[in-house]
């Protein structure tokens, strides 16, 4: 099973069991870590957003528009930024580390 590794807003961090298929944000939310995720993964806000951790970024596919366009309504975009109900898991992703962002709370 592969891991998803994750900063809560306090700093620490945490190695999550990721199930291959679920999204990142609802493996977040599983392990009970502060995530608002108000639209429960349907890319409709940003409540999710979290930060790539750079070595990752090429591994994901890319946001689409969509997503772009409720990043940029973020007030703490960075070019990092994602939505974690658009990335899926996969064993090719053992290892992805993420933080939560300041407005996914």
């Amino acid at each position: 099973m592969p891991n998803l590794i994750v900063t809560d807003p306090d700093g620490q961090t945490h190695t999550l069991d990721a199930t291959p298929g679920w999204r990142v944000m609802e493996v977040i939310k599983e392990a009970g870590l502060p995530m608002r995720a108000d639209c429960g993964g349907c890319c409709a806000c940003a409540t999710c957003h979290v930060y790539v951790d750079d070595a990752w970024l090429s591994k994901l596919k890319p946001a689409s528009e969509e997503e772009k366009g409720l990043l940029e309504e973020s007030y703490a975009q960075q070019a990092n930024s994602r939505l974690a109900c658009q990335i899926s898991v996969t064993k090719d992703l053992d290892g992805l580390t993420v933080t939560i962002a300041p407005d996914a709370i």
